[in-house]
């Protein structure tokens, strides 16, 4: 398969990166583009083999599978444009959350998905999250989730779910190194540990925990009660978060989706 990828912008150039890197596909088979078609280019000087064009209608022209690797409300603009190329054997994919398939499916006559990658693709882990329209061949599904099995995990998500399963997938490790950087903040604040040793210990520490879960040796619950010894400094720490965390992450999610509900709004109107 041929694939397209019109826009080189964070997620882009990491679905990019992780393709070629993870074998899934060949620098050869790859064309992009880039409004600022500089950064297409220095992404090129990496992968030679790779093609890069001037503009969206020649990536379409050249690929069978398209990554719209843009901003929610640059996708409207962008599929009318490119639309008379989307023959019925192309496969366009959204990788941003607002956009539905159903609003894809309305605008265009190709075959469409949305798969919503996460940072932690780049080191070929983590997950994408899935959810192909309703006329998507077989072929199609069968190498869209090979394709994304090298890079990732991917999960089959319905669209009811589409913006707390982003929430945890792709601004997760934002979240979460915010989080490790206050405890390394605090670690350094309170103690003569030096900010560089914190961050080093933090980070392996945090490396580690993951390959605990992955190899599965202990659940989330699990590894807490291990490290946990009753009457110890562990269960210390964990009554402070306990008491002073309180419902900060049911008001993160909160938050979350009032601005997707936003973005949908939006969306709704370029759409309707």
């Amino acid at each position: 398969m041929k694939i397209g990828i019109i826009g080189t912008g964070n997620m882009g150039k990491v679905l990019i990166e992780a393709f070629i890197e993870a074998g899934a596909v060949p620098p050869e088979n790859l064309t992009i583009t880039n409004r600022s078609i500089k950064k297409a280019y220095i992404i090129q000087h990496t992968y030679e083999e790779l093609a890069v064009k001037a503009t969206a209608e020649e990536v379409v022209a050249a690929s069978d599978i398209i990554f719209l690797c843009v901003k929610p409300l640059d996708i409207h603009p962008l599929l009318m444009k490119i639309d008379p190329l989307l023959t019925s054997n192309k496969c366009v994919i959204s990788i941003t959350s607002p956009v539905s398939v159903g609003q894809l499916q309305s605008l265009v006559s190709c075959q469409v998905a949305r798969i919503i990658p996460s940072i932690t693709n780049r080191a070929l882990a983590g997950v994408t999250l899935v959810t192909f329209g309703e006329d998507l061949q077989e072929e199609y599904q069968e190498y869209l989730t090979q394709l994304c099995e090298k890079i990732s995990t991917p999960i089959v998500i319905n669209e009811n779910v589409t913006r707390v399963a982003s929430d945890i997938v792709s601004c997760g490790p934002a979240f979460f190194s915010y989080l490790l950087q206050r405890f390394i903040d605090g670690a350094v604040s309170e103690t003569e540990i030096s900010k560089e040793q914190a961050t080093a210990l933090a980070s392996e520490m945090i490396v580690g925990m993951g390959k605990l879960i992955e190899k599965n040796f202990y659940t989330l619950p699990t590894l807490q009660e291990k490290v946990c010894v009753k009457g110890g400094v562990t269960g210390e720490g964990i009554k402070v978060l306990e008491n002073e965390l309180g419902d900060v992450f049911h008001h993160l999610i909160q938050k979350t989706h009032e601005k997707f509900d936003e973005d949908l709004n939006e969306v709704k109107k370029q759409f309707h």
